[in-house]
């Protein structure tokens, strides 16, 4: 008898036959039609390194180290030909410790490359062919399938590699859905939403508004464009629609009617930050209330931190790790870093990213340095694994021209709106360039209006400012934690909402009850606030856009101003920032920056100049050989969060100052629960902290502030020598 495992609870032994089986038929399962019987060879081949002597040795208990992995690899390559053999040698190598980089024909024995590997000694473990039968797969058909849409080598090596990921994908969950069922003795439930429900409770919200005023009827007719497509059929979905217009309830609304059309398995709504994932995780749970189980996957949340009960946490749990529910709300990062990580425990859940409808908010934000592997991402989870993607924005890129250009022309896509007569009725505010101004003038001129947001590009300057104002102030930064951030901006939102409750018509408002508040740039993405009047220091026309839909955002006015502006202090420097010298000319030339052709010619002037930096970070920019592919290297480098920061521990409350305690005593902490209580700072921020001995790691890894004297809850790091930072 061969042993795969043994249940320390019960004794009981599972065998490598009956493993080998069952994870290849759950591999089968999981698998697109196209590579079933792929799939199915490598559940069968995954562990027969456990047929070695010194493997069922130490599944005995003897303390040793056995390499079984590579066995099937090896297998794979004498058996099986080209391509279809190196995908099955990459999973299989990979599928303990993540899938390796391919290697060179002399890398040797100690490498950890795939053919480094390949060359070391392993003890005979033939005995695997008495008891499973290898299956034969139609290499023609595999090859077809994989040369199908490649116009170019570059495509065929970006996508061989995608698929290769989605392959290991299947093979992990698979094996340790069978692994956790043998030796936990239960299987795991999956989250559950009921689709026909959902769409009932936004069918009686959006029936329920009364359209009155222009803007209200333009809304519905918006939304009503559409609703009027959901019968057909594309990969991409394209839904430009302004600030104000409802988008979110009407892409969920689209998404549950083409899930519920084409019977989709799950709905993932993708939001580019954390500062605004929760209010959209509120506004649907609110909503769907017991009518969906919607698993909540970022890193600022910990389901341990809710009133749940243990059983339910433990079903959370276990969906997080291969989003196995049918209601998912996540972010970019998630979702992107598990797509192109090479590591068993992020890319579990590409494979239940098929027969999807994904949502992409805010889709805009995705970052030029990694332009063409994310959309290359959503062309490929579209075009091969039977999913839908709808792009949501007010201010959108030609995605179609972007994606024919660097990623592959076949990929179908459908403008969700056509007729954007109606726009003007959602632009509440006028955009007004007010060239050079000092931080005095600046903070005196907005101190006229009831309410101001002052949105600068740099924390320091966010600081400085705030230090400068009076009265009711508020400060926003990613020097703050998100716990305090969190907290803020519920202050901020409480204390508008008194305002406009006490001053119904905001004149008049004393000095003492008028509100500033300066940020960076995290509040423009989608935060739920309205200003009398905005500022913007100058950048790019998408950022200056965002933050005009914080001014007079439910349209209570007539019209109102956001202010665009420069330090005086600044020098202009057209190298350094592209996005804000087109804004910048924009505004010489009196143009509207709001109109369709502004946004347009912006985003064509910002990706011309940057179409060397679009694909800078595509796959086959490493190597174009398929049996080098840096699965390994790529997933280290492949970061959609460019900022080299810093993660530092405060202690904000009760439970984080327990957390904090656990991390003395024991070495160890739990990152997912500290998550909301750190705040990012550059690495020579971090030396200078280390230098004046204000963080410890007491030997975790996790930096710690030790003197709460450098943190401030309202404005967050502050320094004693802050001419140190920028």
């Amino acid at each position: 008898m061969y042993k795969a495992h043994i249940n320390e609870h019960t004794g009981i032994i599972q065998t490598v036959e009956e493993h080998s089986k069952n994870t290849a038929i759950l591999c089968e399962k999981f698998s697109i039609p196209e590579l079933k019987s792929l799939m199915y060879a490598i559940g069968i081949m995954h562990d027969i390194g456990k047929y070695q002597y010194s493997f069922q040795r130490r599944i005995e208990g003897k303390n040793i180290r056995v390499e079984h992995s590579m066995c099937g690899a090896i297998e794979a390559y004498k058996n099986y030909k080209s391509s279809l053999a190196l995908i099955i040698m990459y999973c299989i190598s990979g599928h303990h410790s993540g899938i390796p980089d391919g290697g060179f024909p002399n890398d040797t024995e100690d490498m950890s490359t795939l053919m480094g590997r390949m060359k070391r000694n392993f003890e005979d473990y033939s005995q695997y062919s008495k008891e499973l039968d290898l299956p034969e797969i139609d290499i023609s058909q595999f090859l077809n399938f994989m040369s199908a849409d490649c116009v170019d080598k570059n495509i065929l090596i970006d996508k061989f590699a995608f698929l290769t990921r989605y392959c290991f994908s299947c093979l992990v969950d698979s094996d340790s859905i069978d692994t956790a069922e043998f030796c936990g003795g239960i299987q795991q439930r999956a989250l559950y939403s009921d689709f026909e429900a959902c769409l009932g409770k936004i069918n009686s919200v959006l029936n329920s508004f009364v359209c009155k005023t222009q803007l209200q009827k333009c809304r519905s007719k918006l939304q009503k464009q559409v609703f009027d497509s959901v019968n057909e059929a594309a990969g991409i979905y394209i839904m430009n629609m302004p600030t104000g217009s409802g988008k979110t309830l009407c892409s969920m609304k689209f998404a549950l009617e083409r899930a519920i059309i084409e019977n989709k398995k799950r709905i993932i709504y993708i939001i580019p930050y954390n500062s605004i994932i929760d209010q959209t995780s509120d506004i649907f749970e609110n909503l769907f209330g017991d009518s969906a189980e919607i698993l909540r996957h970022q890193s600022t949340f910990s389901i341990d931190d809710t009133d749940e009960t243990e059983d339910y946490k433990l079903v959370v749990k276990a969906a997080t790790e291969n989003w196995d529910a049918q209601i998912i709300i996540t972010t970019a990062v998630q979702f992107f870093e598990s797509v192109y990580s090479n590591k068993r425990g992020k890319l579990r859940k590409l494979h239940n990213m098929a027969e999807s409808i994904l949502v992409f908010d805010e889709v805009h934000a995705l970052p030029e340095t990694y332009l063409q592997p994310c959309l290359e991402a959503v062309s490929f989870i579209t075009k091969y694994l039977n999913s839908e993607a709808v792009f949501l924005t007010a201010t959108m890129p030609d995605f179609e021209d972007l994606i024919r250009k660097h990623v592959m022309p076949s990929v179908k896509l459908k403008n969700l709106i056509t007729d954007k007569s109606s726009f003007r009725v959602f632009q509440k505010c006028r955009y007004n360039y007010i060239d050079e101004i000092s931080r005095e003038k600046l903070i005196k001129l907005a101190s006229q209006f009831p309410s101001s947001l002052i949105i600068v590009n740099k924390r320091k300057t966010a600081r400085e400012l705030y230090e400068m104002c009076t009265g009711r102030k508020y400060h926003l930064s990613t020097y703050m934690t998100a716990f305090d951030r969190d907290r803020v901006i519920k202050e901020i939102r409480s204390e508008i909402s008194a305002l406009e409750r006490e001053f119904t018509d905001l004149n008049n408002v004393p000095e003492e009850r008028k509100i500033t508040v300066i940020s960076t740039s995290l509040i423009e993405a989608g935060v739920d606030m309205d200003f009398y009047t905005v500022f913007r220091e100058i950048s790019g026309a998408d950022h200056i856009l965002q933050a005009g839909g914080r001014c007079n955002r439910e349209g209570k006015r007539e019209s109102a101003d956001v202010y665009v502006f420069e330090f005086d202090d600044c020098k202009k420097t057209p190298q350094k920032d592209i996005g804000a010298e087109i804004s910048r000319r924009f505004f010489y030339e009196n143009r509207d920056i709001s109109s369709e052709e502004c946004i347009k010619e912006y985003y064509d002037k910002l990706f011309f100049i940057k179409k060397d930096k679009i694909v800078k970070n595509a796959m086959y920019q490493y190597t174009q050989d398929i049996r080098s592919l840096p699965f390994s290297q790529y997933s280290a480098n492949f970061s959609i969060i460019e900022s080299e920061t810093v993660s530092v521990v405060a202690v904000c409350d009760k439970t984080s100052l327990e957390l904090v305690d656990e991390i003395k005593q024991t070495e160890y902490g739990d990152i997912r629960k500290l998550q909301k209580y750190t705040f990012s700072i550059y690495p020579y921020e971090l030396e200078i902290l280390i230098q004046q001995n204000a963080v410890k790691d007491y030997g975790s890894g996790i930096w710690c502030l030790t003197n709460m004297d450098y943190y401030d809850t309202d404005t967050g790091v502050i320094f004693e020598a802050q001419d140190y930072f920028i």
